[in-house]
């Protein structure tokens, strides 16, 4: 492939905390075992190699250990007919990841429908965060306890699930979506998600038919929507000082400087948001394409989002919509001291770099999907390329009546009252 190998997980025996090292193989001996909670383990991934490229980099078409995309031997140049994309199992599915938005009582029955369709009906073993199952509202519940008993529990950021997750299921609204994705660092299960938050423009499935509609996922062969992300590096330039000690023996601070570079990385599914923060100024960062200095921002920010971002905070700040298969990147400005700094989109297999101008009044700020908020100060930098591991979204149709489908219900896009139709009498006037 162009931007990377094609990588196959396989499914590894795994041990809980809970389970004195004895590995789990089967489903009859977790049927045995209370509720476990994995124990943290590092993964080895092959190391993908990623050029630079105005076609952006091919994407991994395998999804956690079973899932792959059906192949399709009539694409042309490589351009795959979005309504072609389909999902298959090389293995059926044997474990499923329930996310389950926190905090919302209407989600607790629903919640427990599915668990139990899940694991009494369809003998899968089901993962679920520890802190869904520490709600007073489930942990009291003393019939439903007998299901949680059965379920594998996690902690987000101690315990890696990466190759445990044969596929996802989200109960809640667009924020469910964007935490699965960043609970998967590189390859990510299939994600159905179920509409059942505020807005929903990502969550295309509706609970009332949640058996049959699981039940054909499971069967495979179904549509599915690659939602690119953006794979962002954050280098850091801590300064630390160095206190020395003079002849008499006093201790000097402010006299010598270290410099340490940190480096952090993200997947993001939505946006990369660069902001001036709390302070009144305007920010001043410099945009930096594949080396080159493109533009520097002057005013409250900048949104770098992937096309399912481009219906997100860019649409509110004056960005076009992009259809999740275009592989694009879009750079939209927020609120620019400029009438001429219109939104632009870029091909995905460029490199940005984000850096805070030198002459700059004061620092920014940089968000990932809403998350992980920090400062960035002269010195750091913030580097933005389209990764080779999107989110494989299940359809309820296609990708493409589902996203026009969203268009219409969730943004009301193109609604007016229609124009009154003219007789023939009428034209005469």
């Amino acid at each position: 492939m162009d931007g990377g190998s094609e990588v196959r997980l396989e499914a590894s025996t795994f041990c809980c905390s809970t389970c004195e090292a004895a590995p789990i193989t089967g489903r009859r001996s977790a049927q045995r075992m209370k509720a476990r909670s994995l124990s943290t383990s590092s993964a080895t991934y092959s190391e993908h190699r990623r050029t630079q490229s105005l076609h952006g980099p091919s994407p991994v078409t395998t999804f956690g250990p079973k899932a792959c995309m059906l192949q399709n031997p009539h694409a042309v140049m490589h351009i795959q007919d979005p309504a072609s994309q389909r999902l298959t199992w090389n293995k059926p599915p044997k474990s499923v990841l329930v996310i389950k938005k926190i905090r919302d009582a209407s989600l607790l029955q629903p919640f427990k429908e599915l668990c139990t369709f899940l694991t009494e009906v369809k003998n899968l073993m089901v993962y679920v965060e520890k802190k869904v199952l520490d709600d007073p509202a489930i942990s009291g519940d003393e019939v439903f306890a007998a299901i949680t008993k059965k379920f594998c529990t996690f902690r987000e950021d101690l315990d890696d699930i990466s190759n445990r997750v044969d596929f996802i299921i989200c109960l809640g609204g667009d924020g469910t979506l964007l935490y699965a994705s960043s609970l998967f660092q590189e390859s990510v299960p299939p994600v159905m998600a179920f509409h059942l938050g505020s807005l929903g423009f990502l969550t295309p499935f509706k609970f009332d038919t949640y058996q049959s509609q699981v039940t054909q996922i499971i069967e495979g062969n179904a549509a599915i929507v690659l939602r690119s992300r953006l794979q962002v590096r954050v280098l850091k330039d801590n300064w630390e000082k160095k206190d020395t000690v003079d002849e008499k023996g006093i201790i000097l601070t402010n006299k010598d400087l270290e410099t340490s570079h940190k480096a952090m990385q993200h997947q993001v599914l939505n946006e990369v948001v660069v902001d001036r923060g709390p302070s009144s100024y305007l920010s001043n960062v410099d945009l930096f394409l594949d080396g080159h200095l493109i533009t520097t921002v002057q005013g409250d920010g900048l949104i770098v989002s992937t096309p399912t971002g481009s219906t997100a905070y860019a649409v509110a700040a004056g960005a076009s919509m992009i259809h999740p298969n275009v592989p694009a990147i879009m750079i939209t400005p927020i609120c620019p001291h400029s009438l001429s700094f219109r939104p632009i989109v870029v091909p995905a297999g460029v490199e940005l770099q984000i850096k805070l101008s030198p002459d700059a009044r004061n620092t920014a700020w940089v968000s990932f999907d809403g998350r992980k908020r920090q400062e960035i100060c002269h010195g750091d930098s913030i580097t933005i390329t389209t990764s080779c591991f999107p989110v494989p979204s299940i359809c309820f149709r296609d990708p493409v009546n589902d996203w026009f489908e969203s268009l219409a219900t969730c943004l009301h896009w193109n609604v007016r009252k229609k124009q009154n139709y003219l007789s023939s009498e009428d034209e005469e006037f």
